[in-house]
C-alpha cells in the first residue's frame, strides 16, 4: 500500500494515486494558498551532508556573549531545487516580487508573532536572494541553489535568547513563514501530460533527486509571499543553515563588519588571591 499524504488515503499502485491527485489537483492547490506554511517535521528528509567549512557556523565553543549589545549573522532561510517535507519544490525566481514588494519581513523565533520573538526586522534586517553552491551551505549536491538570505543585527536589548543561541552556533537551521501565489504539479507519469511536462522541465536541477524518484511528484511553488524567516530547531527543508554567525566564522564577502565583543570595564575577581590570602577567625 501507498500512502498519499495530500489525500490522506492509501492506494495499490502509484499510478492510482497518481490519477487521484490529478483529478483533485485544483482543490488541492486551492487548500495550500488558504494557509500559511511554516516548517513541518512530521516527514524527514535526509539530507546528504559534507560537513566542512568550520561546521558552516556551527562550531560550538560555548560562546561567554554577556558582553555583547549586538550581533550580526547571516543566515540561509530557504534554498531553491530542493524537495522540502511538505512536498514542495522552490523554483529559483520564488521571492523575487515579494522582496520587492514587501517591507514587513521579520526574522522570527520559531514562527511566533509575538513581541518578544522578534529577532530582527527593520533596519537590523536586510533580506535579499543570493545563488549558492551546495558545498558552500555543506551539501555534496551538484548544482546551484538560489538561497533566501537573511543579514540580521539581532539586539540583547530586543532577544537575549537569541542571540546567545546564534553566537554559540545553535542555530542550524531556519524555515520561511510564506503564503503560496503560484504553485502547480509535477508527476513522473507520460499519461499525465501537463504534469508530466512539468516533471521533464524541472527535475534535473531538483538537489535530493533520490526522495523525489521515491515519490514520484512534487509541487514546484513559482511564487510565494514572504511573511517571515525563523529560526528552528528543524526545519522542513534541513539546507538552511547560519553561515555566518558573527563570531566563529570568517565574514562572508561583500557582508559589513562582524560586531565584535564589548569589552569589559568591570575587574574580575581574583579568586586566586583570595584562597591563598583568607583567614579563617
Amino acid at each position: 500500500m501507498i500512502h498519499c499524504k495530500e489525500l490522506n488515503k492509501d492506494f495499490e499502485t502509484k499510478k492510482e494515486m497518481f490519477s487521484e491527485l490529478v483529478k483533485n489537483k485544483d482543490i488541492l492547490i486551492a487548500q495550500k494558498k488558504s494557509i500559511k506554511k511554516e516548517v513541518d517535521c512530521s516527514v524527514l528528509i535526509k539530507p546528504v551532508i559534507v560537513r566542512d567549512k568550520k561546521e558552516i557556523a556551527n562550531k560550538e565553543d560555548n560562546i561567554d556573549s554577556f558582553n555583547l549589545d549586538k550581533l550580526k549573522i547571516v543566515a540561509i532561510i530557504n534554498t531553491t531545487n530542493y524537495l522540502d517535507s511538505h512536498g514542495d519544490v522552490h523554483i529559483p525566481g520564488i521571492w523575487t516580487k515579494t522582496l520587492r514588494e514587501n517591507k514587513m519581513i521579520m526574522h522570527l523565533q520559531e514562527h511566533e508573532m509575538e513581541f518578544d520573538k522578534i529577532i530582527a526586522d527593520g533596519k537590523e534586517l536586510n533580506a535579499y536572494v543570493k545563488n549558492y553552491t551546495w558545498a558552500e551551505l555543506g551539501y555534496s549536491y551538484e548544482g546551484i541553489t538560489e538561497g533566501l538570505t537573511f543579514e540580521s543585527t539581532i539586539l540583547r536589548k530586543r532577544n537575549e535568547f537569541m542571540l546567545n543561541q546564534y553566537a554559540n552556533g545553535w542555530v542550524k537551521n531556519h524555515s520561511v513563514g510564506m503564503m503560496y501565489v503560484k504553485i502547480d504539479f509535477a508527476i513522473n507519469d507520460e499519461d499525465s501530460l501537463n504534469e508530466f511536462e512539468a516533471w521533464n522541465k524541472y527535475y534535473s536541477e531538483i538537489a535530493n533527486k533520490e526522495e523525489v524518484d521515491e515519490k514520484g511528484y512534487f509541487w514546484y511553488v513559482l511564487e510565494a509571499k514572504l511573511i517571515e524567516g525563523s529560526a528552528v530547531p528543524l526545519g522542513s527543508n534541513p539546507a538552511t543553515p547560519t553561515i555566518d554567525n558573527g563570531i566563529n566564522n570568517e565574514p562572508l564577502k561583500n557582508t559589513q563588519e562582524i560586531i565584535e565583543p564589548l569589552k569589559s570595564t568591570v575587574k574580575g575577581i581574583d579568586y586566586n588571591y583570595l584562597i591563598q590570602n583568607l583567614k579563617l577567625r
